[in-house]
């Protein structure tokens, strides 16, 4: 384990943190929050004392970063970008530690679920930070610290392939931090693309941001308890269609971008993902029909809500929880889909659930004809077994971390519900953000004690990271020297 390697690239990201820090003090001092601004700058200066000190210890070390040491930075950097993220909330006293971990680690993970019963009392400048750690977190922050370093350090696609969804990782150029620099330039392109829309709807430029923050990362904080509800059709239409967006793979933007059009329109994830909502809508909308009085108002609150749930986004025009049996069930099925691979939203990733499907036909036709030779291809291109073994392990991992935070909280939790259980598990592993019962749309967790909100934040970072870099981490034999 090449340690302080470790460090030190932690470090740039407290440092990293530290600036991003500003801005919400900024914002505080705009409002006349001067309490708060001034909070934001002492957490400034801790993670920069933090991070400079770790610089300054390791300047002496050996650049290369093998996979180990990829997946353990990318745990390392998440986890203490959370904590950090959380000191401007404990400092003001607007939350306890734990409640502003859980806040923070929902924010950067993109999930959306809040500890916050009244979002009224919490000041401008924070409401601002947990939306911003949003869109930190949906293109992710390793990816950010790739497109800002001078220059790609050794083995740093280890880093990428640790922290970005999906089963599998692919450069868009030959040089890595272009690739990131390219990845940022295009998820800053559409966000300011939706907050110039927002801004067209009457939005001011404070919440226009906030709404584009959460929709860029797909990750749900708002401004209100409500959620969206009493905004604008106009409004509610420009979120639906960006978190669509938002749930693509980017490098189909990319694709789209160099002129080759055709190419991307060829991607079988893609046609599956908008299938998978068309379908979903139809099935939503005719179930929901007779609680609306015309049409439009049908489409429009079934599209944004399945477009909100499929790309784990989380914002709600209506109170879903309230809905018929079928409509919640195809909501309730939408929590494990997810987005495509290379997006910004959680779950499954279609990707993954095609290639598990792929692979099950092969095993099935194997079988039956035991002497065949069965390739599984995708978009095209051969599969090979280490990935689809990848798939079939992370499905198995997936359901018994699921299985676990689930019994966890029925133990410690016997007065809640199974259902509010089982959806906040859901929600929290898919970054999903609001489920049913206790946890619903227009509700929070703030009812559950501290270590159940841990347990749930513990199951967020499990679904941002996809699994494997947190449990390596607690791999002892991943600490092991070479």
């Amino acid at each position: 384990m090449n340690r302080r390697m470790v460090l030190y690239t932690l470090g740039i990201l407290l440092d990293i943190e530290a600036v991003l820090m500003l801005l919400p003090a900024a914002v505080s001092f705009m409002f006349g929050e001067l309490r708060t601004g001034a909070m934001f700058i002492v957490a400034s200066g801790a993670a920069a004392l933090i991070g400079t000190l770790q610089l300054f210890l390791c300047r002496k070390r050996n650049n290369t970063i093998y996979a180990k040491e990829g997946f353990v930075i990318v745990s390392l950097a998440w986890l203490a970008m959370t904590l950090f993220g959380a000191l401007p909330f404990v400092f003001t006293g607007e939350l306890g530690f734990v409640d502003a971990v859980f806040e923070i680690a929902s924010g950067f993970t993109t999930t959306g679920a809040s500890v916050i019963a009244d979002l009224d009392r919490i000041s401008r400048g924070l409401m601002f930070w947990r939306s911003f750690t949003h869109w930190i977190g949906g293109m992710g922050v390793l990816v950010l610290m790739m497109a800002i370093l001078p220059s790609d350090t050794d083995g740093s696609v280890h880093i990428l392939k640790a922290e970005m969804p999906g089963p599998t990782f692919g450069k868009l150029v030959p040089k890595l931090r272009k690739t990131a620099s390219i990845l940022y330039l295009i998820y800053v392109g559409i966000t300011l693309t939706e907050t110039i829309f927002l801004l067209c709807g009457g939005l001011n430029l404070y919440e226009s941001l906030i709404y584009a923050f959460g929709t860029a990362g797909t990750g749900g904080f708002g401004l209100k308890g409500d959620s969206l509800t009493t905004y604008t059709p106009y409004v509610q239409w420009v979120i639906t269609i960006f978190m669509v967006l938002f749930g693509v793979n980017f490098n189909l933007y990319y694709l789209a971008l160099m002129g080759k059009i055709k190419s991307a329109l060829k991607s079988r994830e893609l046609w599956v993902y908008l299938g998978i909502i068309l379908f979903s809508i139809c099935v939503v909308g005719f179930h929901i029909r007779t609680l609306y009085t015309n049409f439009w108002d049908t489409a429009r609150n079934s599209a944004f809500q399945v477009a909100s749930i499929v790309t784990t986004t989380g914002y709600s025009t209506a109170n879903f929880d309230a809905w018929n049996g079928v409509a919640k069930g195809m909501l309730f099925v939408l929590f494990f889909v997810g987005g495509c691979a290379g997006s910004t939203a959680g779950g499954i990733k279609i990707s993954r659930l095609m290639l598990l499907g792929k692979t099950i036909r092969r095993d099935l036709r194997h079988m039956v004809h035991p002497h065949s030779v069965g390739v599984v291809k995708f978009e095209g291109k051969r599969v090979s077994d280490q990935t689809l073994n990848g798939v079939t392990s992370f499905f198995l991992l997936y359901c018994a971390i699921m299985a676990g935070v689930f019994l966890i909280l029925s133990i410690f939790e016997p007065a809640v519900d199974v259902e509010t259980n089982l959806t906040a598990t859901m929600a929290t592993l898919n970054n999903v953000g609001p489920g049913f019962g206790r946890v619903g749309p227009y509700l929070s967790y703030s009812f559950y004690s501290p270590f159940s909100k841990l347990a749930l934040t513990l199951s967020m970072l499990f679904g941002r990271l996809e699994i494997y870099p947190l449990i390596l981490l607690m791999s002892p034999s991943t600490w092991k020297r070479r």
